[in-house]
């Protein structure tokens, strides 16, 4: 080998790595089952207050306690059902949870008023309903320890890519369980409240 054509290998070494490393697939290339640009396609908002002001009082404990009325714009692809939970991280007891809602036809945009507090919903193709932290069954709404401050109301909608087999009556916790890995997109709604 030549001093001249030695002197050009670290250069054309150099060049073989940059070309790798250009033609190599990054992180960015990749599809995670939730990316990004997926998450914030999806949005959720009520007829009944925007986010981050306060829960009219006919949705809370100090009123008739009916569920709010929500919607939400197109799901991600391949969504076959929706989850929705509802809680309060500010409760003095540490979070508490106000609503718990699957297996939400995918083919559904509103959830509307006052869905009623059973087990399974027909109105609403059967979705199922579990245990909030009273514990009971549906939708229990905002009732803060009075002189307690505002507390949050997160509306946490999940676009899945299955329906969950999961029974009525679980708690978060199972809910959670049973949609990890599973969660194609997430959108969240928060409700203010205080007495």
């Amino acid at each position: 080998m030549t001093a001249t054509a030695f002197d050009a290998l670290p250069r054309v070494v150099l060049g073989i790595v940059l070309a790798a490393v250009a033609l190599a697939p990054t992180a960015c290339d990749q599809k995670p089952n939730q990316t990004k640009e997926t998450v914030m396609t999806l949005t959720l908002t009520s007829p009944a207050f925007k986010n981050d002001d306060r829960i009219p009082k006919q949705y809370t404990g100090e009123g008739t306690d009916a569920s709010p009325p929500l919607q939400w714009t197109d799901p991600p692809e391949g969504t076959k059902s929706l989850a929705l939970i509802c809680d309060d991280p500010d409760a003095p007891v540490g979070t508490w949870d106000h609503w718990l809602i699957w297996n939400i036809p995918a083919d559904r945009r509103q959830l509307p008023e006052g869905v009623q507090a059973t087990e399974t919903v027909p109105d609403l193709g059967g979705a199922c309903q579990g245990n909030n932290s009273w514990p009971k069954i549906g939708y229990g709404g905002p009732m803060p320890p009075p002189g307690h401050g505002v507390h949050h109301y997160h509306f946490l909608l999940y676009a899945l890519d299955q329906a969950l087999e999961l029974a009525p009556g679980a708690d978060k916790a199972a809910l959670l369980a049973a949609m990890e890995g599973h969660i194609l997109a997430e959108a969240k709604l928060t409700g203010l409240y205080s007495r």
